[in-house]
């Protein structure tokens, strides 16, 4: 049995905070805004996982808490990846897509598509990953924020 799963996650930029994408610092400042490492690539990716399993959305397992404060995406990918793996199922494969205007994401892409792999427990040629930007338009083609979705692929394990 196959599951397919679509996650979304949207953040404002934060000046005073780093850019962490795909569990890849990007920059030491112009970061997103959130309560944890606010890594819209990774949460996108959780939510995905997360629906694709029946096992609810991001919020509900990872509230706005003292635990989760500056929290890295990626440790909160690993918890979601074992609750995915403890309800029988396996990633076969994950596609994503960051919309923003700046800053242009290309020389660290294998770097995130890697990461996210490696927690993951796959291969990073299962890891899909494009950038686009909005031409101006919206709060993302104003430089305000950016937005990414996933869609992911589960097969049941056959020895569960």
């Amino acid at each position: 049995m196959f599951r397919v799963g679509l996650g979304s996650d949207i953040h404002p930029f934060d000046p005073k905070r780093p850019l962490v994408l795909g569990g890849v610092q990007i920059s030491e400042k112009n970061g997103l805004s959130g309560h944890s490492d606010a890594d819209v690539l990774v949460h996108a990716l959780c939510d995905a996982l997360l629906g694709a399993a029946a096992l609810g959305d991001l919020g509900e397992h990872f509230p706005s808490t003292e635990k989760n404060k500056d929290r890295s995406s990626l440790e909160i990918l690993q918890e979601v990846c074992q609750m995915v793996w403890t309800k029988g199922f396996s990633v076969t494969n994950a596609d994503l897509t960051i919309l923003l205007e700046e800053p242009k994401i290309s020389p660290y892409k294998m770097a995130m598509r890697e990461k996210m792999a490696m927690v993951m427990n796959i291969e990073t040629t299962q890891v899909g990953l494009k950038a686009t930007t909005c031409e101006g338009l919206g709060f993302v083609g104003r430089g305000e924020g950016a937005f990414a979705q996933a869609v992911v692929l589960l097969k049941q394990r056959e020895n569960r």
